[in-house]
């Protein structure tokens, strides 16, 4: 036998256990398990019968019925040739052609080439020879006639092929527009010029040119779409590990896409907005807000108050939606946590670990600096790496198919998908499109998916309700108070001086006694040259925060009372740059403060805006501003949105020079969802309007 790349004979057998001498002078000798020689790859009998094999059941399941019956007759004739008996272990006599005691090998062969031909087979000595080396190597599988593959790359030319998989593998193929076939023939041809000198290889005629593309193309993983190459481009090697998490809150994925829905603002601007998610992996809990295009770190502090805190319902709901009625054990839960007395059944999180991508809004340093402050680790993806959070984006494809498809001015993921009409139906605006999401993300707690199911009940998906609940007396429950200093950590961050006339802070001077004693100062962090840390609210400018010696202390613009309405930073940035262009740049930021006052009279309904300028009251529209309290957060006083912190939604950060007058449909908008009144703050630089009258006026 052939063992270890050496010939050995056996000198003994005992007891499952083998004594082997190596032919030769050597005169070595080894002891070997009879299982495990037999199972060595190197092990080898000379010239002994071959060794016994399994039936590939499996395989053979997959070939056509008459492939089948065709290799299982193949098998009873080699059988017949090498033993007599056409199947195993037969007894009887033997045909005398076939009788291995009175034939040789080589007539039996013969014989029934001559009997397979007799019935219609094309067979001869030396197909059966065949048969009977395929059988003993691979059993009856050898036997299935395997179909060849394509020659169609072996007559091709090496260096072509070599030119032409450069050419697929380049990172500017794989994100460029597909283009026609003849681009990547003549850039083949180019680079063979380049390589080994003009005319010395010429690339394939075009016809060939062609097939050969598309058979590298789908060798190397490169055929569809330029998303679909791309998206192969970045998935890492295979085998693929397994995201795990065992505890509610322990990895939580954050991402934002359009929504493949058109909406309507309150003066007819259709856009699409933007979601933005949190999943939690381990039981499957989803927390969104609708907002227009250009998430912000305002949205972020939305979703993490969401998952930190109970969702109260509402008005119409079902009750089947309490968390009373639900798997949920809620009457020990309300004795930690009075705020869930009245909860809707939505799991509640802290979460430990989130996953984002590279989004300038989730990697900012105000970001991780919010996250750090709450003991959340902030872990962003490669560039361009869907996979890395395939979780969460699997859930925007949940949402469409169990929720958004089914919402009137669903346009579909893609062009071809959308409606000619979509744009005419009748079109939600942003408050009712995220009162219905709400209601959705409460049924969707509720449904069972299947890949949350619990290691003792394999085959019972479970529903993320069911999955907290199981998870809860693992790792219990502690509540989390939110206060107006965490609400105001989570807000835009700016360094500024504190001079004698205020903070300037884009055009708008704030000012307050509380910084009496500070003007003029340093504040003592040298990497910022002695500025002030100052946190902002792009949907209420009227007001900044500091951070002093005693802690955040709020600042009031100092022309707020001259402006009649509310408004947001983007509006007084479209101010600024009319101001700018009529050459007033010059002129008190008063100026700008009765300009502003005038535009935002127009808007009311007490003049005629432009285009543009309308677009900018479409954004204006979708804000809704609400003061920050000062105490904890009582988030079951809140009407509509449970989580309690400002109302803030974000507009996009685009330049109004980049928005064409005669386009209608650019700006993507919405309506501001109310988020009740809110007890105003204490100190000496608080000072607030009423919260009910500035809801009364943005619902005008």
């Amino acid at each position: 036998m052939n063992f270890d790349d050496r010939r050995w004979t056996v000198s003994g057998l005992e007891a499952g256990r083998v004594w082997l001498t190596e032919q030769g002078d050597t005169g070595v000798m080894a002891v070997f398990g009879l299982s495990a020689l037999f199972n060595s790859p190197g092990f080898e009998l000379v010239g002994g019968p071959p060794p016994l094999r399994a039936p590939q059941c499996g395989l053979l399941a997959t070939l056509p019925r008459e492939v089948r019956e065709r290799a299982f007759s193949m098998e009873r004739h080699v059988r017949e040739v090498e033993t007599g008996y056409p199947v195993p272990g037969g007894r009887g006599p033997v045909r005398t052609m076939y009788d291995p005691k009175h034939t040789t090998l080589e007539q039996r062969e013969l014989a029934k080439a001559d009997e397979l031909t007799a019935s219609g087979w094309k067979v001869s000595r030396a197909t059966v020879r065949r048969w009977r080396e395929r059988y003993g190597k691979g059993g009856v599988w050898g036997l299935v006639r395997k179909q060849r593959g394509s020659t169609l790359l072996r007559p091709a030319d090496e260096r072509v092929l070599e030119v032409m998989e450069k050419l697929l593998r380049q990172e500017e193929f794989r994100s460029r527009s597909r283009g026609w076939v003849k681009r990547m023939h003549r850039q083949t041809q180019w680079l063979l010029d380049e390589a080994h000198g003009a005319g010395m290889v010429e690339a394939p005629p075009r016809s060939t040119f062609n097939k050969l593309l598309r058979k590298l193309e789908k060798e190397l993983g490169l055929e569809g779409t330029v998303a679909q190459r791309r998206s192969r481009a970045s998935r890492p090697a295979p085998p693929f590990a397994r995201t795990v998490a065992l505890r509610p809150g322990e990895l939580v994925m954050m991402d934002s896409t359009p929504l493949d829905v058109l909406v309507v603002l309150d003066d007819g601007v259709v856009g699409r907005p933007e979601l933005t998610t949190a999943l939690d992996v381990a039981i499957g809990g989803l927390w969104a807000i609708l907002r227009p295009p250009g998430s912000k770190l305002t949205d972020i502090a939305v979703l993490l108050a969401q998952m930190m805190t109970p969702k109260v319902m509402q008005p119409g709901w079902d009750e089947a939606l309490r968390m009373s009625a639900s798997v949920i054990p809620h009457e020990r839960l309300v004795s930690l946590d009075r705020r869930l007395e009245e909860a809707a059944a939505r799991p509640v999180i802290v979460p430990e670990t989130i996953v984002v991508d590279q989004g300038k809004v989730f990697v900012s340093p105000a970001t991780r600096a919010a996250c750090e402050s709450l003991g959340i680790s902030l872990q962003p993806v490669p560039p361009g790496n869907g996979p890395a959070k395939g979780h969460v984006e699997r859930t925007f494809g949940s949402l469409n198919s169990t929720f958004w498809q089914w919402v009137p001015g669903y346009i579909g993921s893609n062009l071809s998908e959308r409606g000619s009409k979509a744009g005419e139906e009748r079109l939600w605006n942003m408050r009712e499109l995220q009162e219905l999401l709400d209601e959705q993300l409460v049924l969707w707690h509720h449904r069972p998916h299947e890949g949350l199911r619990h290691p003792l009940m394999p085959k019972k998906a479970l529903t993320p309700c069911e999955m907290w609940a199981a998870l809860l007396p693992v790792v219990g429950y502690v509540p989390v108070p939110l206060g107006s200093d965490d609400y105001v950590e989570l807000l835009p961050v700016r360094w500024q001086a504190i001079t004698d006339n205020g903070i300037r802070f884009d055009y708008r001077t704030y000012d307050d006694g509380c910084l009496n004693g500070f003007r003029g100062e340093s504040s003592g962090v040298a990497a910022q040259e002695g500025r002030w840390e100052v946190h902002y609210n792009p949907y209420d400018v009227t007001r900044i925060w500091v951070r002093l010696a005693d802690g955040f202390r709020e600042v009031p613009w100092i022309h707020a009372t001259q402006v009649s309405q509310p408004f947001t930073h983007h509006v007084w940035e479209h101010l600024c740059k009319v101001v700018e262009r009529t050459g007033a740049r010059d002129e008190h930021e008063a100026r700008l403060a009765l300009a502003l006052d005038d535009f935002l009279k127009r808007a009311s309904g007490n003049g005629k805006l432009s285009r543009r300028e309308q677009r900018v009251v479409a954004k204006s529209r979708a804000v809704q501003t609400l003061a920050v309290p000062a105490a904890g957060l009582d988030l079951l006083s809140a009407p509509t949105l449970s989580f309690g912190l400002a109302g803030v939604y974000e507009a996009p950060d685009l330049d109004d020079e980049t928005l064409p007058d005669e386009d209608d449909d650019v700006l993507a908008g919405l309506e501001g969802t109310p988020l009740g009144d809110a007890p105003a703050a204490s100190g000496n630089c608080a000072v607030r309007t009423d919260a009910s009258a500035e809801e009364d006026q943005w619902l005008l």
